[in-house]
């Protein structure tokens, strides 16, 4: 009898863990089901640019996984029951229930109002491509003069921020950052960032945590009122519950809790990839939410996986960081080299060839989902791997 994988979401690491088993395992040995609610593949990484007007290259997974053997099933996953070994969906069919002999669960995240008022009910978001549309409706109706602000000063938001800037210059965006503007950065890299948002002409607050969201303003904890005809809320990300609800063992959030395999300490048919599971990286430090985290991620289980199903080596690639990639619009760019555990350090990449280089990484990381062969090592450095995968797609030489 075939073995039964089945991959749950096909975000970055669902698809590429799917496309790598199926390279990796013969036919008639395996049976591999990819379950997705949509038929094509977003890149989570350019939603900026989807609300701002921007389209993007249609992805379909039909084309992206034909001849590979993997199946793909379209419907929603609305619960898992990892002690039965089985997936309950509903698609346009209605209500099923799908068994596994090995799960993969890359089911990511979402958007984190955080628990502030009126966030839901007021705020925009761009974790998803439903969030970016409707960011970019409400985006095209705005008159001249009106005013964005955008809520969190991490990755995200710095995207969000500079493209909108960017787009729109007839607008006031208005930046509202917890802590210091890119305190993250080494002195160059905040220099730099510093430098886009005054030319762009993007108004920061600083150390100004937000404490409620209405429809025309934000009201931050020590008593500022910041007026925004639309506010786009960037404060991170929550994963998607439904592991919470099983028998999992799972982190106070719920990120499944996973070995250096990516395989679950508590059900061994199970393995969790991506912003779904607690990955510890160098300095015992869990890995950040973000595609450069989870693509390693989803090699590793993958290829753990084929060890175990034919006795082969079992994957002991450490998985690091080498640096972090910022779009600032479509003109200037950060590229902040960092430590293995994600700290700045001295040396940085920016302007327009730094924004070659983010083009470059962003389509490199949706051309390995197709071509899942790209094999990492200690002495190929993902974003190596990564560069020479959109090279060889056509993207633009840094």
């Amino acid at each position: 009898m075939q073995h039964r994988i089945i991959v749950l979401g096909a975000g970055y690491t669902g698809a590429i863990a799917a496309g790598r088993l199926a390279k990796r395992l013969r036919r008639e040995d395996v049976a591999i089901t990819l379950v997705n609610a949509e038929p094509d593949f977003v890149e989570r990484v350019r939603m900026h640019q989807l609300a701002v007007g921007r389209n993007l290259t249609p992805r379909p997974f039909s084309e992206m996984f034909a001849g590979t053997g993997v199946e793909l099933k379209l419907a929603k996953v609305t619960g898992v029951d990892v002690d039965r070994k089985t997936v309950a969906v509903l698609d346009a069919n209605g209500a099923e229930e799908l068994e596994y002999d090995s799960l993969v669960y890359a089911l990511g995240s979402g958007w984190n109002d955080q628990g502030v008022p009126g966030t839901t009910e007021h705020a925009h978001q761009i974790a998803s491509r439903p969030g970016a549309l409707r960011l970019r409706e409400r985006l095209a109706g705005l008159d001249a003069g009106e005013t964005v602000a955008v809520v969190g000063g991490g990755l995200t938001g710095v995207e969000a921020a500079t493209e909108i800037a960017e787009a729109r210059p007839d607008l006031d965006v208005v930046l509202a950052a917890r802590g210091g503007l890119g305190d993250w950065l080494s002195p160059k890299g905040s220099r730099h960032l510093r430098k886009v948002f005054d030319k762009l002409g993007i108004t920061v607050h600083e150390h100004a945590a937000v404490a409620a969201v209405q429809a025309d303003r934000i009201a931050t904890v020590d008593g500022r009122s910041i007026p925004a005809s639309v506010t786009v809320w960037t404060t991170g990300f929550a994963v998607h519950p439904i592991a919470k609800a099983t028998t999992l063992e799972v982190t106070g959030t719920g990120q499944i809790v996973v070995d250096r395999t990516m395989r679950s300490v508590s059900h061994p048919d199970v393995y969790a990839i991506g912003d779904a599971a607690r990955v510890m990286g160098p300095g015992d430090k869990p890995l950040r939410m973000s595609c450069a985290s989870g693509v390693p991620t989803a090699w590793q289980a993958a290829d753990a996986i084929t060890g175990r199903l034919t006795g082969g080596k079992l994957p002991n690639v450490p998985i690091r960081y080498y640096n972090q990639c910022i779009s600032l619009g479509r003109k200037e760019g950060l590229i902040q080299y960092v430590t293995a555990d994600d700290r700045a350090v001295r040396a940085a990449l920016t302007g327009r060839v730094a924004a070659v280089y983010k083009e470059l990484i962003c389509k490199g990381a949706a051309w390995g989902v197709a071509n899942p062969k790209v094999i990492p090592t200690r002495r190929r450095p993902v974003v190596r791997e990564l560069a020479e995968a959109a090279s060889t797609a056509g993207a633009p030489a840094a």
